[in-house]
């Protein structure tokens, strides 16, 4: 081990506060000094690679109502031109998933889920939620987090695949840099950040036209339902926004400042989620079927996926979801047929895709299973298509290429990468 002495320390350390020094920059919502090793086209490339996969990794994005989605888009659009980086490149959209929650990336890549819309009761409480999230796109929030971690010697490769928030059985198996986004999603935002943003999130949808003391009911609304023990809200919103009599507090002193004035639009906004509150109850039998193949009940699956599908035909997920229970039971006609349409539906889901190509794998449709691999891994690279990729070219007698994809698949830490080492090793 190196050894220094206390001058050379002492001029390490020099140039060490220089570069700090050199780094910091100006908070754009805040105005106050900070720290800024990722600069803002960083923030923004980040944003935009790491967008798709987050989205797809927590339930995709929810094609059945494209007015609801042009809704909530046009509503966070009016904000964001309020906030302090109206340049940002801005993007509003729906996620298809039950879980109650809503997430922003660098460079203002924000979703809801359609499960918190459900919880929300005007377009003044979804503007609140809105607005805070691009607070924390404004603020550099998600960079701030990455920061710190890079000068704890963590820096991106450390954030891994870990525990995603998703529906989606291969969320676990995406490849690190693609599941950077899904941990900035969950990671848990300070006390100070989650102040800021409602502060300055408050004060954007008021500018919007929008009646702040709403922000106050939305706070109460989380702050029962944290209290009631809500797992769904534990596990989403909750872990990395979590509620707190503070913030209720806070929002009712940020609210007498800016005054009542403002719109709701309670009407408005019931109309246009009365879609997602008529196909709850499908989407709810669909997780009870997801429970129940968990529990090995294949047969109590099938049957509630069927009830889900007659409820909300169109839904690649239940079709997918179905096509799995059939290909377990070894009809494999029909499972190829649900694939099919699912990816019909939905073709940039990668877990379509994968599904599908893993059953033309097992069925030695080499071609097939090769060109669904690939555009899996287009959307979302998993460790998974690439050992799939792997096994399909080195069928086709191109074992370089397939080498070249094991290795990729090997560098993962789960049982695919296991595989991938193994056929390395096969291959000699």
């Amino acid at each position: 081990m190196a050894t220094y002495t206390p001058r050379t320390l002492q001029l390490i350390s020099v140039v060490f506060l220089a570069t700090l020094i050199a780094a910091c920059g100006v908070n754009p919502v805040t105005g106050e000094r900070e720290l800024r090793l990722i600069s803002e086209q960083e923030e923004i490339k980040l944003g935009e690679e790491n967008y798709q996969p987050t989205l797809q990794s927590q339930g995709g994005y929810y094609y059945l109502d494209p007015a609801l989605n042009e809704y909530v888009n046009d509503v966070g659009q009016a904000l964001a031109a309020e906030s302090d980086r109206p340049d940002l490149p801005y993007e509003f959209k729906v996620l298809n998933s039950n879980v109650p929650n809503a997430w922003a990336l660098p460079g203002g890549k924000i979703a809801i889920n359609r499960g918190l819309l459900l919880e929300l009761e005007n377009e003044a409480q979804m503007a609140a939620v809105l607005g805070h999230e691009i607070v924390h796109s404004a603020a550099r929030h998600g960079a701030q987090r990455m920061q710190r971690g890079m000068l704890v010697n963590i820096g991106m490769a450390g954030l891994g695949v870990g525990v995603l928030l998703s529906d989606n059985q291969y969320a676990p198996l995406i490849l690190g840099g693609a599941a950077l986004g899904a941990h900035l999603t969950m990671a848990r935002y300070s006390r100070s950040q989650e102040l800021e943003a409602d502060l300055y999130g408050t004060r954007y949808m008021h500018a919007a036209g929008y009646d702040p003391s709403e922000a106050i009911t939305l706070q109460e609304i989380f702050l029962r339902m944290s209290e009631g023990r809500r797992t769904d809200f534990l596990s989403g919103l909750f872990q990395s926004h979590p509620p707190s009599e503070e913030r209720v507090q806070e929002n009712q002193k940020t609210a007498r400042r800016l005054g009542p004035e403002g719109r709701i639009g309670e009407e408005k906004y019931q109309q246009m989620i009365a879609g997602i509150r008529e196909a709850k109850p499908a989407y709810d039998t669909f997780d009870d079927a997801r429970r129940a193949r968990r529990d090995k009940d294949l047969d109590k699956a099938m049957t509630l996926v069927e009830q889900a599908l007659e409820k909300v035909p169109n839904e690649a997920a239940f079709l997918s979801f179905r096509g799995d229970l059939l290909k377990e039971k070894g009809e494999k006609k029909r499972a190829m047929d649900d694939y099919n349409a699912a990816v019909n539906l939905y073709p940039d889901m990668f877990s379509y895709t994968l599904s599908r190509g893993l059953l033309h794998r097992e069925l030695e449709n080499w071609a097939e299973a090769e060109a669904d691999f690939k555009n899996s891994i287009d959307s979302v690279p998993t460790s998974l298509a690439y050992l799939g990729l792997g096994d399909a070219v080195a069928a086709q007698g191109r074992r370089d290429e397939a080498r070249q994809h094991y290795q990729t698949a090997a560098q993962a830490d789960n049982w695919a990468g296991q595989e991938a080492r193994k056929r390395l090793e096969e291959m000699g």
